[in-house]
């Protein structure tokens, strides 16, 4: 058994599951969610919280069982607390800003870079250099926050680029020169 799998998931007062067959929806105070969950993967609501079995003991059904887990609690956490990510941009210029259901990047190209926002997530661009990114769903905030830093990643010469939060750039020294 995996050592994940074995956890149970605590479900908030607030929040409402519901397992009909394979589809498994998540429903909160910030939204719902939906997932297919295996055949051979079993959910059971035990006081409260939420238990993941294994219904036949295969490697490929114990390589399931943690990331299903797993899976089942972001979607828990997302619909009653929502995810966090913070992108700081660094560098002469370099400025963010939200028009309508689009953000737009100066990042010192010879145009400004337009992203559409995906639905679900709410975009917050503080001192034009700081963006807030909130969702529900974990994987997609992960996805546009890395589609956003894509387009100008940390470089360790200089230190520009779009960093997370908390995230340290390893500076190299440039080149020494001819003596």
């Amino acid at each position: 058994m995996s050592r994940i799998g074995k956890l149970p998931i605590k479900i908030p007062a607030n929040v409402d599951i519901t397992c009909s067959g394979p589809d498994l929806t998540v429903k909160g105070k910030f939204g719902t969610l939906h997932n297919t969950i295996p055949d051979a993967i079993g959910i059971e609501e035990i006081d409260g919280s939420l238990i993941v079995n294994v219904k036949d003991n295969t490697r490929s059904n114990r390589a399931l069982h943690g990331l299903y887990r797993t899976l089942i609690n972001n979607m828990v956490t997302g619909v009653s607390e929502q995810f966090q990510l913070t992108l700081n941009l660094q560098g002469v210029g370099y400025r963010a800003s939200v028009q309508g259901n689009s953000i737009i990047l100066n990042l010192g190209y010879s145009h400004p870079v337009e992203l559409v926002i995906p639905e679900g997530i709410s975009v917050e661009v503080v001192q034009n250099t700081t963006i807030n990114l909130k969702a529900c769903d974990k994987g997609n905030l992960g996805l546009f926050a890395s589609n956003i830093r894509s387009w100008r990643p940390p470089e360790p010469y200089k230190g520009k680029g779009i960093l997370y939060k908390g995230e340290i750039v390893k500076r190299k020294a440039g080149k020494s020169g001819k003596k």
